[in-house]
């Protein structure tokens, strides 16, 4: 046993952690300065001969001491750091350093979320954290009084997967989940379960690609895509198209595309979704915690009015990946997910009072990801997380206005949240597209890119709350700076 290295948690786990963690913190330090920038310089072939030569042999005849160090330097050295100001090409933000912390405690005790066994104080928290979440997203919802606490369905089924739902007040629920595509899948999951495998996705063009990938995945019938001329979804043509159609449908949303941050008009969706007896998924993956923030929370109006609500606070929440959720505005719905297996959930276990937590997940082994929300949430509050929020859509707002002020950029439009759209106002696509490539391979900006309006523009997605109106206007000389004149 002596020649073991020691074990991360138990009597020694702080003892033989703690030497480990400085030699991770001084690597990564002299990773980031190696480095020298938002990302490692020579672009993929020069990073890729770097990690090659740092790492050598993967799996040696004899050990190497000096490998933790030698790694977190190589993988650091060859980051894309999205804690650098310059680092702003998607929605990859900088995590907290409490919720990396809690992700530390997580990787100690490394808790399995598929029995309560496995996990018994996680599940409980992880239980708090869905329900607060839930509760935020359906504030606007009536329901009925007091907490709902998750119980197991029962045992009777209605059709080959579902449970018989039980008689009980019906109240809003969420699920963790390793972030957005899989929260998408699920929403259509439960749409597919509730209504039957007929029943027809419709989504706007600016739709996440996640969406029509999980209607094929799920052998759905192919979605009907509404046209979103303004990088919105249109009422009149979502109108138009759910008339013409006949079946179960199921609405997609958007509360924060990708492409733009921009928010479909989620009030007029829902009402026509009532009017068409229409099911409503609002993908709020970016969008969704400006529901913390009093002065952008308007914006989501609406949003209580869908059945299933996508979140992701590895984007706009500075939680590290993955920390997904899958808000249900009826906790029934999620009686599909249930699942047995003997060794996990076992009948006599769940009547003694054991939790039943295989329904809570199509994973089986799961990290208890709540943990660093729950840190997150409750270290900073509403006011804290609200805080951080309005800084970067303020952020955002002042590097808009230095776009339009400065005569060589155009600006797509003002920020709806924290994404910003330009381009230098005589470049063609190519000369844009080449732009952004040079930044990359010389390692001064990562910058994104979105076509709209039949062009390209440059993308910058604000979500670090340590960048400066400095920083902004200097990432705006580098481009001009590498702009073909």
């Amino acid at each position: 046993m002596s020649t073991l290295l020691p074990l991360a948690s138990g009597p020694e786990g702080r003892h033989a952690l703690r030497p480990l963690l400085d030699t991770v913190l001084d690597a990564l330090h002299a990773g980031e300065r190696a480095r020298g920038g938002p990302l490692p310089a020579g672009g993929p072939e020069a990073v890729a001969a770097r990690v090659r030569d740092a790492v050598g042999d993967v799996l040696p005849d004899e050990g190497d001491p000096d490998a933790l160090r030698a790694l977190v330097h190589a993988l650091a050295e060859g980051a894309a750091d999205p804690a650098h100001p310059l680092c702003v090409a998607h929605l990859h933000c900088p995590p907290l350093a409490v919720a990396t912390a809690a992700d530390l405690a997580v990787s100690a005790l490394n808790p399995s979320m598929d029995s309560w066994d496995q996990a018994p104080a996680a599940s409980e928290l992880e239980e708090l954290v869905t329900r607060a979440l839930a509760n935020e997203v359906y504030a606007e919802a009536p329901r009925g009084a007091g907490l709902y606490r998750y119980a197991a369905p029962s045992r009777g089924t209605i059709g080959p997967h579902r449970p018989a739902a039980d008689t009980a007040q019906n109240h809003p629920d969420a699920l963790i989940t390793t972030g957005g595509t899989e929260s998408n899948q699920l929403a259509l999951l439960l749409a597919r379960e509730v209504h039957g495998p007929s029943v027809r996705l419709v989504v706007g063009a600016n739709a996440h690609h996640t969406l029509p990938r999980a209607a094929w995945l799920l052998g759905l019938p192919d979605p009907v895509v509404v046209p979103a001329p303004a990088g919105t979804l249109d009422p009149a043509a979502l109108d138009q198209a759910l008339t013409a159609l006949s079946g179960p449908l199921l609405v997609a949303a958007t509360a924060g595309t990708t492409d733009a941050g921009l928010i479909d008009p989620l009030p007029d969706i829902a009402a026509l979704c009532r009017t068409h007896g229409a099911r409503l998924h609002i993908d709020a993956a970016y969008g969704g915690p400006l529901l913390f923030s009093h002065r952008h929370r308007a914006k989501l109006t609406g949003l209580a009015a869908a059945d299933t609500v996508t979140l992701d606070l590895h984007k706009l929440g500075w939680q590290p990946v993955p920390a997904g959720v899958l808000a249900v505005k009826d906790a029934h719905d999620l009686a599909a997910l249930h699942h047995h297996a003997d060794y996990l959930n076992a009948d006599d276990d769940t009547e003694a009072g054991l939790p039943d937590l295989l329904g809570r997940s199509l994973h089986t082994t799961r990290r208890p990801d709540a943990l660093k929300i729950a840190v997150t949430l409750k270290t900073l509050g509403r006011t804290g997380l609200g805080t951080l929020i309005d800084h970067i859509c303020d952020r955002a707002r002042e590097f808009a206005a230095l776009v339009q002020e400065h005569p060589g950029y155009e600006l797509y439009d003002t920020p709806t949240i924290s994404t910003v759209l330009f381009r230098p106002t005589t470049a063609t696509d190519d000369a844009v597209a080449a732009v952004r490539r040079q930044l990359l391979t010389d390692g001064r900006a990562v910058l994104g890119r979105a076509r709209l309006d039949g062009r390209l523009w440059l993308k910058a997605t604000l979500l670090n709350p340590a960048t400066r109106p400095g920083d902004l206007a200097g990432l705006l000389k580098l481009v001009e700076g590498t702009t073909p004149r």
